[in-house]
Formats: C-alpha cells, sequence, structure tokens
C-alpha cells in the first residue's frame, strides 16, 4: 500500500503503513514526532505526516542530532 499525501489515516492504518509497532506508534505520538488531530477518542493522521518520519531529510536530522548528544555526553565522561 502507498502513503497518499491528501489522505487521512488512522492510528492503525499508519502502524501499518510505518510498520512499527502499536507501542512504537503511541510513543511517537505522545513523543510528538508525528502531528495528529484526535477525533472522539481516535487518532487521524495526515499522509503528509507518515511521508515526513519516513523521509531522509528527517532521519539525517535526528541523527546529526543523536551524534552531537552522545559526543556531547563521552566528552562529559572523559574530562
Amino acid at each position: 500500500m502507498e502513503i497518499q499525501e491528501n489522505a487521512v489515516y488512522t492510528r492503525e492504518e499508519s502502524q501499518e503503513l510505518l510498520k512499527v509497532s502499536q507501542s512504537t506508534m503511541m510513543r511517537l505520538i505522545k513523543k510528538k514526532i508525528i502531528r495528529v488531530a484526535k477525533v472522539g477518542k481516535q487518532y487521524r493522521i495526515m499522509g503528509k505526516e507518515l511521508l515526513r518520519i519516513v523521509s531522509p531529510e528527517l532521519e539525517d536530522t535526528i541523527g546529526r542530532t543523536y551524534n552531537k548528544a552522545r559526543d556531547w555526553v563521552h566528552d562529559g565522561i572523559d574530562e
């Protein structure tokens, strides 16, 4: 199944598209990594949000941030 930019997906559909577990999906939502709209007790997620998550640019940004934090922690330990 292909992610459509302007489609609206449920949490379950998004989970399936991203191939992640329910706990991982909820973590992404609660940490606001994925922006959602809550309709009643259910989440709705735009396709462009899912595409943003799997984009290489976001992955590169997260990787650089992680490496900076890791270097900062290791620099503090070495001193």
